[in-house]
């Protein structure tokens, strides 16, 4: 078998994982076998074995490069000195990925992920880990929030970071539904809910009195 370059073997590599995407968008996990996966890449069986051995290696490794593509995003927030300003800018990257037309297959696949989580321990453990990554980096922002006094004391970190977190996955499942709404106007509305976090005057009075 000739040599292939590192760049050649990641470039074959990616264009399995967009076969193993583009089937698993259009027929989900268990209606896909391999060999839908093989005819969509236009390689041969011993080519995509030899870079993944089952459905369960292309689900996990698609799952690693979103986590990947999400580390950058999350990225945007950790910049910003204010917290309440960074859990906004966090809120419009993500919008601006709900709307982009070139992601919707992989916010296919993600759903698809959601529903295997919950019989697939290593889809779950996967999915569980990509969630964890801007959960943490909310709970982070909201904690720093609270110390330096800008956020409320009232509701914890961790409650805030899941609603967020459940906001953004009920929009990403409307999107995939073919839902006909206005992201931006969605987007307006979880500002407003982030805003309602900041300390007001009266949560200053109370804590002073206390």
């Amino acid at each position: 078998m000739p040599k292939i370059s590192d760049k050649q073997r990641e470039s074959r590599r990616q264009q399995i994982l967009e076969a193993a995407l583009a089937c698993f968008a259009e027929d989900g996990f268990h209606q896909t076998g391999m060999a839908d996966i093989v005819k969509r890449s236009g390689l041969s069986h011993g080519a995509v074995y030899l870079y993944f051995q089952s459905k369960d290696d292309l689900i996990e490794a698609l799952a690693d490069d979103r986590h990947r593509r999400e580390a950058v995003l999350n990225s945007v927030a950790q910049g910003s000195g204010d917290p309440i300003e960074g859990l906004h800018a966090l809120v419009r990257v993500y919008a601006q990925w709900l709307t982009d037309p070139a992601g919707e297959a992989r916010r296919r696949v993600g759903i698809h992920g959601w529903a295997e989580a919950l019989r697939n321990r290593r889809v779950r453990s996967s999915v569980v880990e990509g969630i964890d990554m801007p959960r943490a980096l909310i709970v982070a922002l909201v904690e720093r929030g609270q110390h330096d006094g800008l956020i409320r004391q009232g509701p914890g970190a961790e409650a805030i970071a899941r609603m967020l977190i459940a906001i953004f996955q009920g929009f990403v499942l409307q999107k995939s539904w073919g839902e006909d709404f206005d992201v931006a106007t969605c987007v307006a509305a979880v500002d407003d809910v982030i805003d309602g976090l900041r300390t007001t005057k009266s949560d200053v009075k109370r804590r002073t009195r206390t």
